[in-house]
């Protein structure tokens, strides 16, 4: 039977500014990236979204972005790996207190935005990030584009890694994501996105952008929770993955039983 991870970007709102339905998109997730108060999200909605995402069972992720509220972490900055390793440790003990207090612990790591873009294609980038989570908790899994620099990076440094796969984002050929820049660079259809999903979950194959079918490794499925659609999206692929047989489980448990 197969199995895979569904995750959100969660945690996203600001102060007074409320953005994405977490509490909604919560009850159909198993996993759940909180950003750490750097590209979105501040103290209190860290400590709300962990206490909503323990008490529905979800298991909890760290975020981690740029220092770029203004640009939502969507841009790219140059830093050094020495600086990146710092950002992404600082963040990791941030939302790592919360769900300490909260009596639960975190399971993964993800990137958000440029950090995880530019690390998907640049090993040194990639490698600072690894290095962050081994040196924190060598047991967190790390989360990174399939195949990508960042997942090899995780690999080296003797974590475990899942390889995810984007729901409402078009590929290029060489699996990297099509920038948002592009015009077709998001998919805005809910039952396009879930007829995909369920190919590259079945498959190990998603069509490209310009019409090639590439091979990819599908662990975990995002659905970006600042989409206006991110309800639906996440509502529709749940029911179509259910339907096609696949199991949604955190990835704690998926990647045990793929070992075994």
């Amino acid at each position: 039977m197969k199995q895979v991870d569904l995750n959100s970007d969660i945690g996203e709102s600001f102060g007074a500014y409320q953005l994405g339905m977490d509490g909604e998109v919560l009850k159909y997730v198993s996993s759940a990236n909180i950003a750490c108060g750097w590209h979105a999200g501040d103290p209190v909605v860290m400590e709300e979204t962990v206490k909503k995402a323990a008490a529905l069972g979800v298991a909890i992720g760290a975020h981690p972005g740029f220092p770029d509220l203004m640009g939502f972490g969507r841009r790219n900055l140059q830093v050094s790996p020495a600086e990146a390793q710092a950002y992404v440790t600082y963040q990791l003990g941030a939302l790592a207190a919360f769900a300490t207090a909260q009596g639960t612990r975190l399971q993964h790591v993800k990137a958000h935005g440029a950090l995880y873009n530019m690390a998907a294609k640049d090993p040194q980038l990639a490698d600072a990030i690894a290095a962050a989570v081994a040196s924190v908790d060598p047991q967190l899994i790390l989360v990174g584009l399939a195949h990508s620099e960042l997942t090899k990076a995780g690999e080296k440094r003797g974590l475990r890694v899942a390889h995810e796969v984007f729901a409402d984002r078009a590929y290029n050929t060489d699996g990297t994501l099509v920038a948002r820049s592009h015009p077709d660079a998001m998919i805005h259809e809910a039952a396009v996105a879930a007829e995909r999903v369920v190919k590259m979950v079945t498959t190990g194959t998603v069509k490209a952008i310009d019409g090639a079918t590439i091979d990819l490794t599908a662990h975990t499925i995002c659905v970006h929770g600042d989409s206006p659609q991110a309800l639906q999206f996440v509502e529709t692929i749940r029911q179509a993955l259910q339907q096609a047989s696949i199991t949604i489980v955190p990835l704690e448990k998926l990647l045990v039983s793929s070992t075994q």
